[in-house]
């Protein structure tokens, strides 16, 4: 009697682990954490990853790196144990600290963090030329990661959402990219800076020209990836433009405050990331009116007041026409834009 047949066997699944420009353990202790909690952590773009051992491949935890402040070796207050094996990651709304199990891992990963978070690779650490080469290596893929990736600050809203934006939330930022109205594949640059107690808003147009993107001013500013547009506009204000990121603590709801105790009936405005691609939706709102210089001096005056704190004079000739997960549909902003145009008209008639 013939035996019966048995099921052929199906080969385990195997799990890629993920690929990270730096790995090791790291123990981690958040605002919250009453003590240091040991994970597997693992770099890659401009998050870190946290998983439960090396073997891993699904995370648990992550940081975004978007809102990087600075980086402080100072070890817990009263410890015992060797100073240089602490570091805090300082962040725009929080601070982890860190313990690690030696010098060399310390500097290796606040090496590591610094180039992703500032596009180069640091000197003034206690680093071998091994070490640097591999964060030469990892900057050269966050390039070419960034050039394709679309910044995390870039909203799909029109000109007037992109000012409420920046007015009801400036905890979260004052420089946002938004498409641009006059039908192209270009973006517009919206910055909000409080001059003397007066608020000030300026729009920067960007082209898109080939495989770049030049911010549109008196001498062109040519720049590898919108990202970079970014990055020049934080470097050129000293750090005093800051990306909007909005918090996930926030209401995703733009419009008028309900009265106490009555729940709003706005839907929620979904917040999803936008895809990598270069071309950009246009918008149906091609008026727009940019700021445009009247001289070619950094001193010279502009239509919308004085110049932006912190910005420098170098900054002031080259931009002075305007122009990290985010996306805004303008559905169900009308109530919004008409606040916004109200308050644009009264501002207009006082001036004259």
């Amino acid at each position: 009697m013939a035996s019966a047949l048995s099921p052929p066997r199906v080969p385990k699944p195997k799990y890629v682990l993920p690929s990270h420009y730096h790995e090791s353990f790291l123990e981690k202790k958040g605002p919250r954490d009453r003590d240091y909690k040991k994970f597997w952590a693992g770099l890659q773009g401009l998050t870190l990853y946290f998983y439960n051992s090396n073997r891993d491949s699904q995370h648990v935890e992550k940081l975004d790196l978007g809102t990087f402040v600075k980086l402080t070796d100072e070890a817990p207050w009263g410890s015992s144990h060797d100073p240089s094996t602490h570091f805090n990651l300082v962040l725009r709304n929080q601070e982890i600290k860190f313990k690690v199990e030696s010098l060399e891992s310390r500097e290796m990963w606040k090496g590591f963090i610094l180039t992703v978070v500032e596009l180069r690779v640091p000197s003034n650490l206690t680093l071998l030329p091994g070490h640097l080469y591999m964060m030469a290596e990892a900057l050269a893929k966050e390039e070419a990661r960034r050039a394709l990736e679309m910044p995390s600050c870039f909203i799909k809203v029109s000109r007037l959402d992109a000012q409420l934006l920046l007015e009801r939330y400036p905890e979260c930022g004052n420089l946002l990219l938004r498409p641009s109205g006059d039908n192209t594949d270009g973006v517009s640059v919206t910055t909000r800076q409080t001059l003397n107690g007066t608020p000030v808003v300026r729009h920067y147009k960007v082209k898109r020209e080939g495989p770049k993107y030049v911010i549109d001013v008196e001498e062109p500013v040519s720049c590898a990836s919108l990202q970079a547009v970014v990055d020049y506009f934080v470097l050129q204000t000293k750090k005093a433009l800051v990306p909007f990121l909005l918090d996930e603590d926030y209401e995703k709801v733009l419009g008028p405050a309900s009265a106490a105790g009555v729940p709003k009936q706005l839907p929620p405005v979904p917040v999803m990331p936008v895809p990598g691609q270069h071309k950009l939706p246009p918008l149906l709102n091609p008026d727009e009116n940019y700021v445009i210089p009247i001289g070619d001096t950094p001193a010279a005056d502009y239509e919308n007041g004085d110049e932006p704190k912190g910005l420098t004079s170098s900054l002031t000739k080259k931009l002075a026409v305007s122009s990290a997960q985010a996306l805004f549909p303008t559905t169900g902003l009308a109530d919004v834009t008409a606040e916004l145009e109200e308050k644009l008209q009264r501002r207009r008639a006082l001036e004259h």
